[in-house]
């Protein structure tokens, strides 16, 4: 008797719990998969948000910056301006003072010029044109330059002497110091002069420590002729600017 063949199908029974174990299980992947998919982007998300606001930060800080950058150089800046204004402000000021020294000096001198030519048509004699007192640094003594001038025609020169008195107050009294005890003593006679227009004479007196100055008077005796005083108050003498001339001869103590 033939042997049979193996059968070509098998049959085997059902197993459902089997595959209801199976679908459970590739849920479960499923769902973890996905639980873990959504904490990774939850993290990244999170990340993010804290990278974002330093980087936000990083550039309002360098704005910040460059903002306060280019208000410290606006600041130089002026301070620089000012500083220039205030260099050219002072060089400004100093040059109008001098200017107004110089002009000062020409309305002397061309009123001294001008009196000397007797500019206003009159013709005078000899005359105290000018009193003029310098202190000395460091000492009572002060310097005194006398100016004479003389604008009539004349062939020959005036000559003569000229004395000083200072009247001021002393122990509250009114006295007057006389020329003998002011000048020098080889001019105890008076400072000598002897000019054809004008001249300027020179000399130091020395007043007392407690003596007040408050006037001058000035005696201009030529040789020939009748003599010639002014009175000046000490405080317009020390306001009045020197206008040095070269006469003939200049008086020096």
């Amino acid at each position: 008797m033939a042997s049979r063949p193996p059968p070509r199908y098998v049959v085997r029974p059902h197993d459902a719990a089997s595959q209801r174990r199976r679908l459970l299980w590739m849920g479960l992947a499923w769902l973890g998969s996905v639980l873990v998919v959504a904490i990774l982007a939850a993290l990244a998300a999170g990340a993010w948000k804290n990278v974002a606001p330093r980087i936000s930060d990083h550039r309002a800080v360098r704005a910040l910056t460059a903002e306060n950058d280019q208000l410290k150089q606006q600041v130089a800046n002026l301070e620089r301006s000012q500083q220039v204004g205030d260099i050219a402000t002072k060089a400004l000021r100093q040059t109008i003072s001098q200017r107004d020294e110089e002009i000062s000096g020409l309305r002397a001198d061309l009123g001294f010029y001008s009196r000397l030519v007797g500019g206003d048509a009159q013709r005078q004699g000899l005359k105290v044109q000018e009193v003029a007192l310098q202190p000395v640094s460091h000492s009572s003594a002060w310097n005194l330059t006398v100016s004479l001038t003389q604008n009539v025609k004349r062939d020959d020169d005036t000559s003569g002497t000229t004395t000083v008195t200072v009247e001021g107050l002393r122990n509250n009294k009114v006295v007057q110091l006389e020329w003998s005890t002011l000048g020098n003593a080889s001019e105890k006679d008076g400072i000598p002069f002897r000019f054809r227009y004008f001249q300027q004479l020179h000399t130091t007196i020395a007043l007392p420590s407690d003596f007040r100055p408050t006037r001058l008077h000035v005696t201009v005796q030529p040789e020939n002729g009748e003599p010639v005083s002014r009175t000046v108050a000490w405080s317009d003498a020390l306001s009045t600017p020197v206008t040095i001339t070269q006469g003939e001869t200049d008086a020096q103590p």
